[in-house]
């Protein structure tokens, strides 16, 4: 039952809000990460990838769930700061095959990137044969269109539909319907840019069982809504709110089988690539066989195979 969770959505921003803790300081002329890392391609080859996390002001929806807002700055950023980001973190990291521009909310929310340094921005990346960005779907449209155009390679725009049950998605505070998601998906396959979502396994307000159920409906769903790429991710606290709701019952993290389960329901389906997002996955560690299942979850992210099962009697698993 949810006990202390607001039922009118503005309550709900201001009560998020109010649980938070404090921000990172971060500099606005400097991404506050990029790293390299390989993904496997839908053609099954390996690419070196770059990774920028860009520093740019908060995305405006407050998710219930979201802790990026840490690494964000209050205000737009000076003119020219993205594209100095994305040049700084190019000369640092090497040569790579494809980008991923993430900026912890929505590539094409003007008061986070703006649109005055699209041009420069398409030329800094015009040379990769995939650049892959986030976006809510209020900010799918003309712009994104516009900016695949631009670009040498591949847009690939990545969506946080986070489930497809809509009941507990309007709960999540994502300010957006199912065909909300489902138009933007709509105009982006109609204007051959390619689809990722963010899946939640047991988001706040499912049991182990819904979480599970509910994320594998939830593969299901963007790959007919024209996914190529499906990422899930267990479910964090670490925000406040997130913390708020587990004390009195309505939210607990899943399982690290059941990240394991959904992520094979996916593979099984050979319908695209489908990833775990194993980021601070030791946290989810509560048995001695964690360790190799986490090893498990990154050979099927880098194989898009289903290695053999690890049988373990305290996890229940023969």
């Amino acid at each position: 039952m949810i006990s202390v969770y607001p039922d009118r959505a503005a309550d709900r921003t201001r009560w998020i809000r109010e649980l938070r803790g404090p921000r990172n300081t971060l500099d606005p002329a400097v991404p506050y990460a990029y790293f390299v890392e390989n993904e496997i391609a839908a053609d099954g080859r390996s690419v070196r990838t770059g990774i920028i996390l860009l520093t740019n002001r908060e995305c405006p929806f407050t998710c219930l769930m979201c802790d990026l807002w840490q690494n964000t700055l209050t205000e737009a950023v000076p003119a020219g700061s993205i594209a100095g980001q994305i040049r700084l973190a190019l000369a640092a990291m090497g040569p790579v095959e494809q980008l991923k521009l993430y900026n912890a909310g929505s590539f094409f929310d003007p008061q986070a990137i703006p649109p005055a340094e699209d041009d420069e921005i398409a030329r800094l990346v015009q040379y990769y044969e995939r650049v892959i960005v986030e976006a809510h779907p209020a900010f799918i449209g003309p712009r994104c269109i516009d900016f695949a155009k631009r670009i040498g390679g591949k847009l690939e725009v990545a969506i946080g539909l986070e489930t497809c049950h809509e009941p507990t998605l309007n709960l999540l505070n994502k300010k957006f319907k199912l065909s909300d998601f489902q138009r933007a998906a709509d105009l982006l396959k109609t204007n051959d840019i390619d689809i990722r979502t963010f899946l939640l396994v047991r988001p706040p307000f499912m049991s182990e069982e819904e979480g599970v159920e509910w994320a594998c409906k939830s593969v299901d769903y963007s790959f007919d809504a024209g996914a190529t790429a499906c990422c899930v991710i267990p479910t964090r606290g670490g925000n406040g709110a997130m913390e708020a709701l587990a004390v009195n019952g309505d939210f607990q993290p899943p399982k690290l089988r059941s990240l394991e389960t959904v992520h094979e329901y996916g593979l099984q389906l050979k319908r695209g690539r489908v990833f775990s997002d194993l980021w601070d996955i030791d946290k989810f560690f509560k048995c001695d066989c964690h360790p190799g299942v986490a090893t498990r979850l990154r050979n099927m992210n880098d194989t898009q195979t289903i290695p053999a099962t690890i049988s373990c009697v305290a996890c229940g698993t023969a």
